[in-house]
């Protein structure tokens, strides 16, 4: 709606087109009962330099919450439509954040997932300014919740006092998930991602020699136009060598008034999905490797609401981001308990039991 407004407008039947900078308004627009409203286009990049979000906390009816606290992106990869969507960085104010993470806490959540379209900005738009660190500093000494958890960060915002503030007896989970994309400098650069595959390298380096147990999972694009076999190879060689703990692997999808739309030659389809399975391949090989590390070791893992639908048993979610099955037992749902891993089966799945 906010890029492409024109095509939405041409959909039949539809009553409502709403920018971004309006999203909010969206109930009381429907409430209206105007047979077509269309609110003010302003273009991403020139909305205003405020953080949009609910007055009301968002609870839901999951076992963890999602809080988003930070919305915008500055960094214009060559792929990425978001920051023509979502306009500059702007982030919720802190004494905002630590009032939902309160009324959370207050309503039995135990974990959080604090979420945003390029979190580690966070902070750098406020006055004064802030920063992640200083964020999940305030909530550590408030403890409002019972953890925290990142949705993503880039690598370059991950240093040792940030990787530190998920070490033992910390409110942030030892779980990172860091976007690579290529593993080749070349492709890295026409992607205007700001690192080199080196320079990744170290950083999930540094968060196994500090946290041997965290979990590290990498998003990795697959078919970058020019991408040839050799910068391919480039890319599964550093991920082989790594000690990462899972891969979301996802092909090239051309996104209109990107610079990469443009950009040839492109990868053939065929070589994209052979690529593609090369990667998920290694994934789960990750998956196995690490699983089987955490096999007999005390782990920290909440139990969900849901049953597993398959088995009918309870799955909780560990801190270091493992899936783990236990035998129903009434009481725990909701409930952050010390668990044992004790098998992994072909598909992966892990059962355990409590200690």
């Amino acid at each position: 709606a906010q890029t492409s407004p024109d095509q939405i407008r041409d959909i039949e039947s539809v009553d409502h087109l709403v920018c971004h900078a309006d999203k909010m308004k969206m109930a009381e627009l429907i409430d209206s009962g105007s047979p077509l409203t269309e609110t003010c286009f302003i273009p991403a990049s020139e909305k205003p330099p405020f953080f949009i979000g609910f007055d009301q906390t968002v609870c839901g009816k999951m076992t963890r919450a999602y809080l988003k606290i930070q919305d915008g992106c500055d960094a214009f990869c060559s792929y990425c439509i978001v920051p023509q969507a979502r306009g500059t960085s702007v982030s919720m104010p802190v004494n905002d954040v630590l009032k939902h993470l309160h009324i959370l806490g207050q309503s039995d959540f135990e974990e959080v997932i604090l979420t945003g379209i390029h979190t580690g900005l966070y902070g750098r738009d406020l006055n004064p300014a802030a920063t992640l660190k200083d964020l999940i500093c305030q909530i550590g000494q408030q403890r409002p919740v019972g953890r925290i958890r990142l949705s993503s960060v880039e690598s370059s915002e991950i240093d040792p006092d940030l990787i530190r503030m998920a070490g033992p007896g910390q409110i942030l989970c030892d779980h990172f998930h860091i976007p690579l994309q290529s593993g080749d400098d070349d492709i890295l650069a026409l992607m205007n991602r700001p690192y080199s595959a080196d320079e990744f390298s170290a950083v999930v380096n540094d968060i196994h020699r500090i946290l041997p147990a965290a979990g590290i999972g990498i998003d990795v694009l697959v078919g970058f136009p020019t991408e040839t076999e050799d910068q391919f190879h480039h890319t599964y060689a550093l991920l082989e060598h790594l000690p990462v703990s899972y891969l979301h692997v996802f092909p090239f999808s051309a996104r209109k008034r990107t610079k990469a739309y443009d950009l040839t030659p492109k990868v053939d389809s065929q070589s994209v999905k052979e690529r593609t399975l090369k990667l998920r391949s290694l994934d789960y090989q990750k998956r196995k490797t690490f699983i089987s590390k955490n096999l007999n070791t005390r782990l920290s893992g909440l139990v969900l609401h849901e049953p597993d639908l398959k088995t009918g048993m309870m799955k909780a979610i560990t801190s270091n981001y493992l899936t783990i099955l236990i035998e129903h037992k009434q009481g725990l749902q909701g409930k952050t308990v010390d668990l044992l891993a004790k098998h992994c089966d072909n598909d992966l799945n892990i059962t355990g039991s409590c200690i």
